[in-house]
């Protein structure tokens, strides 16, 4: 698998990631009919750096990073993964936290944060605790999950 920055030629492939994600509406607290511009410009969004994941001569796989909060708070690293349907269950989510870690250590982040993780999306939730983050914060009812109802949402934390 190779990573590199995604740049706006990569917009229909990101958004063919993205797009079933947030309509899907089971991970990410974003508007489920959120349109094709919205999202890729909150995905790419000036504030944040984007990746791809190439495998297989296509993009499998995109994630951002970037300071979860300004000012204080800018030495905490944030950020979002997304995998194709297709390449699900290939590594494809483990190989992109591990670059991410390493490129929040390179560009001089303490820790990494994810703030909204819903407790639902389980392979996430070891995912993360293999990297070895630790739920900090959970929210009661904070996601509205289409089927499951209202569920947590898990901080999650880690120091680098």
């Amino acid at each position: 698998m190779r990573f590199r920055p995604a740049h706006s030629g990569d917009h229909s492939a990101i958004w063919a990631i993205i797009g079933p994600t947030i309509r899907a509406g089971e991970t990410y607290a974003l508007p489920r009919d959120m349109s094709e511009a919205d999202a890729l410009a909150y995905w790419t969004g000036a504030d944040r750096e984007t990746f791809v994941a190439e495998a297989d001569g296509g993009i499998v796989g995109t994630y951002y990073l970037r300071a979860n909060q300004a000012g204080g708070g800018a030495h905490v690293a944030n950020c979002g993964f997304m995998t194709a349907a297709q390449a699900s269950g290939r590594g494809v989510a483990r190989a992109m936290c591990a670059h991410a870690l390493a490129g929040a250590n390179e560009r001089g982040f303490r820790a990494m944060q994810f703030n909204f993780v819903v407790s639902t999306n389980a392979r996430a939730v070891r995912l993360w605790e293999s990297f070895g983050f630790a739920i900090v914060g959970r929210l009661p009812g904070a996601f509205s999950h289409p089927r499951e109802g209202f569920v947590e949402a898990l901080v999650m934390f880690r120091a680098l």
